[in-house]
């Protein structure tokens, strides 16, 4: 079953660039040594919240953006095996410095989580991972849902 990291930052808006640089270099690492998927996601429409929201969970300050991300690993064991690499691996060391961080770490909410519920509609653009060739109708495939247990 998959397993998925997940991660909520505070970028300041001038280091914006420098983050995504950070992203691209480590997600070739982490997809590299197995990670079916590595996605950042800058915040376009996260409003603060009454009692909980993306920008109050990292404190976000003027000047910020809420990244959200996640990665995709097979098993909650090919994570384990993949991260302890990726943290060992000589690429990331300039990237660990808390110097070199283009965000405040101390305020990064992440966590590992098992998924309950897997759904996916697939198009032309976006397959479904065997050949099964486009919809007769153009329209885009929809997979059922599949529940996990907990």
């Amino acid at each position: 079953m998959a397993y998925v990291d997940g991660f909520v930052v505070p970028v300041p808006k001038q280091n914006l660039e420098k983050y995504k640089q950070m992203s691209n270099a480590c997600g070739k690492i982490w997809r590299e040594l197995g990670a079916l998927e590595f996605r950042e996601c800058v915040g376009d429409d996260v409003k603060p919240g009454k009692l909980t929201s993306f920008p109050q969970s990292v404190n976000l300050e003027e000047g910020e953006v809420v990244v959200f991300s996640w990665i995709v690993y097979e098993s909650r064991a090919q994570r384990d095996e993949l991260n302890d690499k990726v943290m060992n691996d000589p690429r990331m060391a300039e990237w660990m410095k808390p110097e070199n961080m283009p965000f405040d770490g101390k305020r990064m909410v992440y966590g590992g989580l098992s998924p309950v519920l897997e759904t996916r509609a697939y198009t032309a653009r976006h397959p479904p991972p065997v050949a099964a060739g486009p919809p007769a109708s153009g329209r885009h495939a929809v997979l059922p849902a599949r529940l996990h247990a907990p």
